[in-house]
């Protein structure tokens, strides 16, 4: 079956902390994900100002730690799904970003992970 990894893109600015009743649906949603055997792993990142992004350009490595002013959403956290196809990776993603707030701004890409040859 095929892997395929969720980046949760937010803007740090705006979407804050989750409430205990936010938690309380993430909790159930994760029961439920993990209960059929989709979730192989899942966690938030920490605060983008406290990373460091390393960047290799004209045969010169730089680094530059955070926060990023150039940037408005970061990766806030991720997950490692195993499903049947993208499509029920995707369902899975769409009942996530519903569990948050109304008013929060928050993307979910999806991608399929590639199995290294002779997997």
């Amino acid at each position: 079956m095929p892997r395929f990894m969720s980046l949760i893109r937010l803007d740090e600015q705006t979407s804050g902390r989750p409430g205990p009743e936010v938690e309380e649906r993430m909790k159930a949603l994760f029961e439920e994900i993990t209960k059929a055997g989709v979730m192989l792993e899942t966690a938030g990142l920490t605060p983008a100002s406290e990373g460091t992004r390393l960047t290799w350009s004209g045969g010169r490595l730089s680094a530059t730690d955070g926060p990023f002013t150039e940037t408005k959403e970061v990766v806030g956290g991720y997950a490692i799904l195993q499903t049947k196809d993208k499509a029920e990776a995707l369902e899975w993603a769409r009942r996530f970003l519903q569990v948050h707030p109304e008013e929060w701004s928050i993307t979910c890409e999806v991608r399929q992970i590639e199995e290294p040859p002779g997997a």
